[in-house]
């Protein structure tokens, strides 16, 4: 990941809450009800953070019903996956198992 994407991943993992969303969705998809209860916060903060990680391409969003389930990128999941949960950026590295929870 460069330029532009490396800037929109950075913003995107900046936020705690956003990291722990992605932690959480990493495990399972999940709908923003069952996120916000998980991580007891707000239901309009989820939608916020989701929003952020989407257009950084760290989530995927699919329509199921009337409700919107969010899981990880395949290729981000895939890109840790193959990295032990690390996600080198070249400028930085996140240790996915290893942040707060």
């Amino acid at each position: 990941m460069t330029g532009i994407d490396c800037l929109a991943v950075l913003k995107a993992l900046s936020d705690l809450t956003r990291v722990r969303i992605i932690r959480l969705l990493l495990k399972a998809p999940s709908g923003v009800n069952e996120i916000a209860r998980q991580l007891k916060v707000s239901q309009y903060n989820v939608s916020k953070h989701l929003r952020i990680l989407c257009a950084a391409k760290l989530l995927e969003m699919k329509k199921q019903g009337r409700q919107h389930v969010y899981k990880v990128d395949p290729n981000f999941k895939s890109r840790l996956a193959a990295n032990r949960n690390v996600l080198n950026l070249d400028c930085c590295c996140f240790y996915f198992d290893k942040l707060p929870k």
